[in-house]
């Protein structure tokens, strides 16, 4: 299992656009894919929990990684919260 923290940077907090593109890399892996936020736990494939997770700019999430492509995943998902 791969667990990292990333911290949400954008002015408008983790919104529609920024879910769409977690959700559509966390789809082109196999690995199991959550992030949790000040107690919410989503699944990064279900937008509707992506976006349930009201993250501000600045929240700290942690996501976990489980899978054969872990590694790939868990990094790909990192590329998107460094711009």
């Amino acid at each position: 299992m791969k667990h990292t923290k990333v911290t949400v940077p954008w002015r408008e907090g983790l919104h529609l656009r920024y879910a769409v593109k977690l959700v559509k890399v966390a789809r082109e892996f196999r690995s199991t894919i959550v992030v949790r936020c000040e107690g919410r736990i989503a699944d990064l494939r279900s937008i509707i929990s992506v976006l349930a997770l009201c993250a501000t700019l600045g929240s700290v999430l942690e996501i976990d990684v489980d899978g054969d492509d872990e590694q790939d995943a868990a990094s790909s998902v990192e590329q998107i919260f460094l711009g």
